[in-house]
């Protein structure tokens, strides 16, 4: 196994990673860091490095980059992983390392979809079978305004909740599919007084006008609610394009049909619904500015937008 920098992995080479671990995220504890730690460091030439500040895996990742690592590993949520595939493809997707995945959040939606165990020592124990083993996998991602995106993104609806979450989360509440709900009820009931207008264009098609969201994904699962995963477009995966998934309409009979359908079987279907998998791009207008959000991690408002997918941007080590 080859990291992009040219450095091959293996159980007899002797492999330079770095460990960057947020001790905030929901399942990380010292003990665990500890373990992972010891664990990690009998195979490889281990650094770690403990986020203190919002972009400081980014930052300690673009400096992996920097100083010749072949591997680096994000232990956190989704959020820290997010951050951490930023800053080794802050550069560009030529010459970074390798990512491993440990998850520590509340939801790891990216490692569930590459099939990882959401559990940390599990997710330990096969990370050191791929170091030993020489695997990995080659995948693509999303990326919006400079940003790159691992699972999901989207304006409107799911970045409104992303943004109540966050402050919620800064007030000391704790993320939970509870907060969530409650969150996104609140979200859509505002939306319901005052519905917002979504233009959206994709390749070979005419606009699609007047849409009352729009979410977009990487991959399948869109995310998770607990233990369940939403499944918005599962056709969608890190082979191929993005996924669009657009309701027309947000009243409430179309949105219980909606949920209902995602609850129950993930395939969602409908007159109301725009669907398409494996587009290149998707093209986001609105009058008045609406919430952007990418893995979580609200942007802030924009009135214009462009999600586009990057074939083989990143390679994870699994």
């Amino acid at each position: 196994m080859r990291a992009a920098n040219g450095h091959a992995l293996s159980y007899s080479a002797v492999v330079r990673a770095l460990l960057v671990v947020n001790p905030q995220a929901t399942t990380t504890t010292p003990a665990g860091r500890d373990v992972l730690a010891h664990a990690l460091a009998s195979d490889v030439k281990l650094e770690i490095v403990e986020t203190c500040y919002r972009g400081h895996a980014a930052d300690a990742a673009a400096q992996a980059v920097v100083d010749g690592f072949d591997l680096v590993v994000a232990h956190g949520g989704d959020g820290t992983v997010n951050e951490v595939v930023n800053g080794l493809l802050r550069d560009g997707i030529a010459g970074a390392p390798m990512l491993g995945i440990v998850p520590g959040g509340s939801a790891n939606v990216f490692a569930g979809a590459l099939g990882l165990p959401r559990d940390p020592v599990e997710a330990t124990h096969r990370l050191l079978q791929a170091i030993e083993h020489g695997t990995s996998r080659r995948i693509g991602l999303g990326k919006v305004q400079n940003r790159w995106f691992t699972f999901n993104a989207g304006v409107g609806l799911d970045a409104d909740v992303v943004a109540g979450v966050e402050r919620k989360r800064a007030k000391g509440r704790e993320a939970s599919p509870l907060l969530y709900l409650t969150t996104a009820l609140r979200s859509y009931a505002k939306l319901l007084r005052t519905p917002a207008r979504f233009t959206v264009e994709i390749p070979g098609e005419d606009a699609f006008t007047d849409l009352g969201m729009v979410f977009v994904s990487n991959t399948d699962p869109w995310t998770y609610f607990g233990d369940k995963a939403i499944r918005l477009n599962p056709s969608t995966g890190f082979d191929g394009g993005l996924g669009l998934s657009a309701l027309r309409t947000l009243r409430v009979p179309t949105v219980a049909r909606y949920v209902t359908q995602i609850l129950a079987h993930g395939n969602p279907k409908g007159g109301n619904l725009v669907r398409r998998d494996d587009v290149s791009y998707v093209k986001v207008k609105c009058e008045e500015p609406a919430n952007l959000q990418v893995d979580g991690d609200f942007l802030g408002t924009t009135t214009e937008v462009e999600f586009r997918a990057v074939p083989e941007a990143l390679t994870v080590c699994i």
